[in-house]
Order: C-alpha cells, then sequence, then structure tokens
C-alpha cells in the first residue's frame, strides 16, 4: 500500500479525513494548533497544515473509491502519476508537528534555488529546494509532495549543499 496525496475543496480537509476514515482507508490530515483572536475572545484552533490536502494509504486498485467522499477534487499528480509519499516522510511530518526544542542555530548566506539538507531536529537529514529567503524564515521546497514548508532559521541548523 502507498500512500497518495487528495487534493481537497477549500477548508474541506477535516470533514473529508472523517468521511474516508469512516469509509476504512487510513488517512492523514496533519494539523496545526494555533490561536486565533476575535473582537471579543481568542480560542486555539487546529488548522490543516497543508491547505487542501489529505494523505491517504490505500492500493492502487481501491484509489477511486475516494471520490465518494464529499469535497474530493482530485489526486495529486507528479509525472502524469498519481504522486506517491514515502512512509518516511509521512513520518516526518508527523515528528514535524511535535514539540521540539532546538539550542543552537548556524545559517550562512542562504539564497533562492539553493539546494539545502536540514540538521538539526525531527526533519533531520531531509533535503529540499529554497524557494524564499526572509530574515529569519526561509520557504524549503519537498519536492515529493510539491509543497513549500516554511522554517524557522533561528530554530534549525540548515547546511547547504550546492551553489546556483
Amino acid at each position: 500500500m502507498n500512500w497518495y496525496v487528495l487534493y481537497t475543496k477549500s477548508h474541506q480537509e477535516k470533514k473529508v479525513a472523517i468521511q474516508l476514515s469512516e469509509m476504512g482507508y487510513e488517512v492523514f490530515c496533519p494539523c496545526v494548533k494555533k490561536l486565533k483572536q476575535w473582537s471579543d475572545r481568542k480560542k486555539v484552533i487546529e488548522e490543516p497544515l497543508f491547505k487542501s490536502y489529505v494523505f491517504i494509504r490505500t492500493e492502487a486498485h481501491k484509489r477511486e473509491r475516494a471520490f465518494d467522499a464529499y469535497g474530493v477534487v482530485r489526486y495529486l499528480f507528479w509525472l502524469q502519476k498519481p504522486a506517491i509519499v514515502k512512509d518516511e516522510e509521512i513520518a516526518a511530518i508527523r515528528d514535524l508537528l511535535g514539540e521540539f526544542v532546538h539550542s543552537e542555530i548556524e545559517v550562512v548566506q542562504l539564497e533562492r534555488e539553493d539546494r539545502v539538507r536540514i540538521k538539526s531536529g525531527p526533519m533531520v537529514d531531509k533535503e529540499g529546494v529554497v524557494q524564499k529567503v526572509d530574515q529569519n524564515y526561509i520557504e524549503v521546497l519537498i519536492e515529493a509532495l510539491q509543497v513549500k514548508i516554511k522554517v524557522d532559521i533561528r530554530n534549525n541548523k540548515v547546511a547547504k549543499l550546492q551553489t546556483r
């Protein structure tokens, strides 16, 4: 069985995950807790980490049945085939969502299109391509998922693998 990425209608990720789970699929909808401020109160809510994405683990011949869930739009494709996500990448996302404290920081002259390897924390030894560099953050493209992750370079060690 493989992990696949389903693209969902906007703001339907958690509902799709519940429906698919009830249909017997193994589903992963990574969520992060965020503090939201309204005019009269503050509340901690869970938001999907990847907007409009839900991960589903199934056999290839059972993929089409997932469209029975309301809110499923399509599978994410890579090179004209449904994108397959490795078990290690799902595990890394799960680890990323756990609480983790880093002690040392060292990032030097990262630029757009640099290939980097994360040297500390739950994403240790994962590689990606820098898409954007801000003062305290870099956006790294995880190629297998075709998603960008924002990395706080104040709390993570990152090594540049090659120059442009």
